[in-house]
C-alpha cells in the first residue's frame, strides 16, 4: 500500500482538516466524564458489571437520539490487538489507561472520528470531541448534543449539589474538560514562554504535554485545559479557556513578528536546517523528529518554507509514533528499527508534497 492511500485511510479528520487560528491551534477537544447510576466506579466494578454497561452503551448509541448525530460503532479492546489499542492512544481516540483494560474496556467512534466515547476507563463513560483548529465552542456543542442523546437512554450518577459524580473529585461537577493543543515555537524561542505559562496556571488553567496529564512537552507542542470543574457552568468554562487561547496567540503572533525582525537570517537557518535533516536524515527517533516538525512549520507559518502541507506537523507529530510506524510497515520494529523507518516515512511524506507541487 501507498504512503498516501495508508494516510488516506488511517488518518481521523481532526489530522486532515484545518480550522480556525489553525497556524497555533492544532486541535480543540471536549471532554466529558460521566458515570451510570447504581453501578460502582471501574475501580470497583467486577466483570458482571464492566460487560453491562458495556451493553447499555451499545443499545444507547444505536437509539434515534444517536443515530441523528452520526454513525457510530461500539468496539471493544479484547477485539483489538495491543499494536491497534495504541493506535488509537496515538490518534488520541482512546488514553493509555484504556488500552491497557483489554477485559474490561470498550470505545465507540463516529466514522469520522471527530468523536469517541471511552467506556469503563477511570468512569463508565468518557465522551470526547475534537477538532482542528480552534473550535471549542463547536467541539462542546457536539458533546453537549451526544451527552444528552445518551442520558435519554442512561440514568446518569448526579448530586443536586455537587453534580455529576466522578471517580476523580476534580472533575465533580460539570465533568468537563476543556483543552486545547497549542504550537508556540515562537514564545519557545523568544525565551517567554515560563512567564505565559506561569500566567495561565494563576487563572486556574493546566499545561501538559501532547498525551496529557503526566506526558511531557515536545515540539513546542503544549495542551491548556481547565482545572475547575464545580462551581462553573460548562459555557463559562469554555468561554475562560477560550479568552485565555485568544491571548496566547495574541503573544505568540508577537513573538513571531520579533523573531523575523531581530533574528531573520538565524531563524531561517534554522528553519532549513530543520527542513534539510527532515528531507535527508536515515535515523530519526521521536524527540529530535516533534523538535525538527515544529521548526518546519514554524517556517511555512511565516512563508519561509514554501510548497509543504501546513498539517504536516499535526499529521506526523501522530504517524511517526510507535504504534503507527509498525502499522504502516506492517512488522514488528525494534527502536533503533523505528527510527530508520521513521526517517523513511518521513522523506518519503515530504516526497508527496513536492510531488503535488511540481506535477
Amino acid at each position: 500500500m501507498s504512503l498516501s492511500d495508508f494516510l488516506q485511510r488511517a488518518m481521523s479528520r481532526w489530522m486532515k482538516d484545518g480550522g480556525p487560528e489553525d497556524d497555533i491551534v492544532l486541535t480543540s477537544r471536549i471532554r466529558v466524564a460521566r458515570n451510570l447510576q447504581g453501578y460502582p466506579f471501574p475501580i470497583l466494578q467486577t466483570d458482571s458489571h464492566a460487560n453491562e454497561i458495556i451493553e447499555m452503551v451499545d443499545k444507547a448509541i444505536q437509539s434515534e437520539p444517536m443515530r441523528g448525530l452520526g454513525v457510530f460503532e461500539l468496539i471493544r479492546c479484547r477485539d483489538l490487538s495491543a499494536l491497534d489499542r495504541q493506535v488509537f492512544v496515538e490518534k488520541h481516540l482512546i488514553s493509555p489507561d484504556l488500552a491497557e483494560q483489554e477485559k474490561h474496556g470498550a470505545v465507540v467512534l463516529r466514522n469520522d472520528e471527530l468523536v469517541s466515547i471511552m467506556v469503563n476507563e477511570e468512569d463508565h463513560l468518557r465522551v470526547q470531541c475534537i477538532m482542528p483548529g480552534l473550535k471549542l465552542k463547536e467541539a462542546w456543542e457536539l458533546a453537549n448534543q451526544i451527552d444528552d442523546a445518551l442520558e435519554q437512554k442512561l440514568t446518569y450518577a448526579f448530586h443536586e449539589k455537587y453534580g455529576y459524580l466522578t471517580a476523580c473529585p476534580t472533575n465533580v461537577g460539570t465533568g468537563i474538560r476543556a483543552s486545547v493543543m497549542m504550537h508556540l515555537p515562537g514564545l519557545v524561542l523568544t525565551g517567554s514562554i515560563n512567564r505565559m505559562l506561569s500566567a495561565v496556571s494563576q487563572v486556574g488553567l493546566a499545561v501538559r504535554g501532547i498525551y496529557g496529564e503526566g506526558s511531557e512537552s515536545y515540539g513546542n507542542l503544549f495542551q491548556v485545559s481547565n482545572q475547575i470543574t464545580l462551581g462553573e457552568t460548562e459555557e463559562e468554562i469554555v468561554q475562560n479557556l477560550q479568552s485565555v487561547v485568544m491571548q496566547l496567540i495574541e503573544h505568540e503572533r508577537t513573538a513571531r513578528q520579533q523573531l523575523l525582525q531581530r533574528n531573520r537570517i538565524q531563524l531561517e537557518d534554522r528553519v532549513s536546517r530543520s527542513f534539510g535533516i527532515l528531507a535527508y536524515a536515515r535515523r530519526m527517533d521521536s524527540k529530535e523528529t516533534l523538535e525538527r516538525l515544529s521548526d518546519v512549520r514554524l517556517g511555512i507559518d511565516l512563508g519561509i518554507i514554501q510548497g509543504v502541507s501546513s498539517g504536516i506537523l499535526k499529521e506526523l507529530m501522530v504517524t511517526t509514533q510507535p504504534a503507527f510506524l509498525q502499522k504502516y510497515f506492517a512488522r514488528e520494529l525494534s527502536a533503533t528499527e523505528r527510527d530508520v523507518r521513521r526517517a523513511a516515512l518521513i522523506r518519503e511524506r515530504l516526497r508527496l508534497d513536492d510531488t503535488e507541487v511540481h506535477g
